[in-house]
Formats: C-alpha cells, sequence, structure tokens
C-alpha cells in the first residue's frame, strides 16, 4: 500500500521556474491501446481514479460487512478500478494491493504518484516533453502529482510549485501509451 511521502528537489532558481497550474475538474483519457470494456457504470475498467479523501476504507468485499483491510490516509493518491459491483470499486494500488471501496469516496480527477519502484531514487522533471530539454526539478519517489495532460510518452504534470513533464513510464496514475486531454 503506498503510504510514502516524497520530496521535490528544486533545479531552477525561483525567478525561473513557471507558475503552477492545477487541473479542475475531471481528466479524460484515451487507452486505445488497453483491452478495456465497460462496466456497469458504463465507464471504462479498468481505469485510473483518487481518493476524494485523507482517510478511505479499504475493504475485503463489496459491503459495510465486510472487514477492513486497511486504510488509505492520503487524498488525492490514484488508484486503479478493477472491478464494479452496485456502488463499490475493486481498486488496485500501486503496490498491487486490492480491496473494495464505496465509489463514492473516489473522484474521476487525474493525479499520479511519482514511480516508488525505481532502484534510482529520482524522476526528472523537464521543461518540455523531451529528456534534452531543460531539467526543472527532481522529484523523489512517492510525490504525488497532478496530471495536466499525456501524449503516450510524456505527461504534463504539477507537483508541489513545480510544472514540467515527466517520463509516462515512471508514474502510476496513467497507462502506458494512453493519451490523456
Amino acid at each position: 500500500m503506498a503510504f510514502a511521502f516524497g520530496l521535490v528537489f528544486a533545479v531552477k532558481d525561483q525567478l525561473g521556474a513557471k507558475s503552477p497550474t492545477s487541473a479542475t475538474g475531471e481528466i479524460t483519457g484515451s487507452t486505445e491501446s488497453l483491452d478495456q470494456q465497460l462496466g456497469p457504470s458504463r465507464l471504462p475498467l479498468p481505469r485510473f481514479v483518487t481518493l476524494k479523501a485523507g482517510k478511505v476504507n479499504v475493504r475485503r468485499g463489496p459491503s459495510s460487512d465486510h472487514p477492513v483491510a486497511w486504510v488509505f490516509q492520503r487524498k488525492g493518491l490514484p488508484v486503479e478500478i478493477t472491478a464494479e459491483f452496485e456502488n463499490w470499486r475493486r481498486i488496485r494500488d500501486s503496490d498491487g494491493a486490492e480491496g473494495w471501496i464505496l465509489q463514492s469516496m473516489l473522484s474521476g480527477r487525474r493525479n499520479a504518484y511519482v514511480a516508488d519502484w525505481l532502484k534510482s531514487g529520482l524522476v526528472q522533471l523537464h521543461e518540455g516533453p523531451d529528456a534534452a530539454s531543460e531539467l526543472e526539478a527532481k522529484l523523489q519517489a512517492g510525490v504525488l502529482a497532478t496530471i495536466e495532460s499525456c501524449d503516450g510518452n510524456w505527461c504534463a504534470i504539477e507537483a508541489e510549485g513545480h510544472a514540467g513533464f515527466a517520463q509516462q513510464s515512471l508514474l502510476w496514475g496513467v497507462y502506458p501509451g494512453e493519451v490523456v486531454n
């Protein structure tokens, strides 16, 4: 279960930094490369969403009668919906743990969690969608970022006041090759 909090290391001084932007409302994505189907909600399965609250119970089954398996304690954390049953959603976190959450505790807003599976440590945030572009910041594993858009290879994100582009494959909360507008 992803509970770690990360750090952002600024590369540019404050005069050269871009002003942060944030997404308003839901961001939709196109996942043509995924083998998706529609769930009972008529929304695609699987899909990424975020936690609406700072404390969310994850249960062993799709009802309040099932025991709580664990509790998420980080608002905005991305999770993947893998199944639906009435007003319950089976989710998977970045560690692969699965459980059931009430649909009302989830938001369609798209956030990304910087890869904590990397051994190298830091993910580079660039000025443009190219590894050769100027470095804006370095993001430590566990940093939570707002997804502005993704082109299938790079995502425009904002994390802790730093805006830029990160390689899509280094983020949890967006599928490889997914286009997010």
